[in-house]
């Protein structure tokens, strides 16, 4: 739980940051901003995947879980998620809601916050979750200068999500081995990897879609493992 927390607590400093230099950011520096993030990003996911002992899984549980993703629509349904909610309250209820909403879907869907806490559970060593806080802190103070204080609201539901599944991995670490764990951590490297050439505009790539990557990882070194 501590990389959640740290988390967390990053994304409220950022938001007071944001409250005190309020509109003296221009967009021309937000952009530059977060066109770096975007360059760590890709440096994390590189550092992570870079772990992988058999490429041919990798290969394989992107393979497969894309196609199993695109079927599910798995991306789809997370953007229809957002719109909904957002046509409900963003312009019913004013700025605030219209901001949690807003930052509390970029903050909690995405492979990051799910590898971070899975690695957190498993390993208990959380320097996905570490990086993301950094992110996090930084990507805060920029959206409370644009969109004002609600945004202090999304710690809630990122404290429920990403706790939830350091809890669940901490659980089910029991049945994983080390090489199921490895090839997870790699795969969800290269989705991290996805993030941030969206984050940079390089092209849009629907990590969403290639979220059940992860599982095939583990299963495909079970089958390994069973067979060799």
């Amino acid at each position: 739980m501590l990389g959640t927390i740290v988390n967390v607590a990053a994304i409220t400093a950022g938001v007071c940051v944001g409250t005190i230099f309020k509109k003296g950011i221009s967009t021309k520096a937000q952009d530059t901003i977060m066109q770096g993030l975007g360059l760590v990003v890709v440096l994390i996911g590189l550092k992570i995947a870079w772990q992988t002992q058999n490429e041919i899984i990798l290969i394989l549980s992107l393979a497969l879980g894309g196609m199993l993703g695109e079927y599910l629509a798995i991306e789809d349904k997370l953007e229809n998620i957002g719109r909904w909610l957002e046509s409900k309250v963003g312009a019913n209820h004013g700025a605030v809601a219209k901001a949690f909403v807003t930052t509390s879907l970029i903050y909690c869907v995405g492979a990051m916050a799910i590898m971070g806490a899975i690695e957190d559970g498993l390993t208990g060593q959380p320097k996905t979750l570490f990086a993301k806080s950094a992110i996090d802190g930084i990507s805060s103070i920029i959206f409370t200068t644009t969109m004002g204080i609600g945004v202090i609201f999304s710690v809630i539901p990122v404290f429920i999500y990403q706790g939830s599944i350091t809890l669940l991995a901490e659980y089910v670490k029991v049945f994983l081995t080390s090489g199921m764990i490895t090839e997870m951590n790699a795969t969800g490297g290269l989705l991290i990897i996805g993030i941030g050439i969206n984050i940079l505009g390089i092209k849009k790539i629907k990590v969403g879609n290639m979220l059940p990557a992860v599982i095939f990882a583990v299963l495909l070194v079970w089958l390994k493992d069973l067979i060799f």
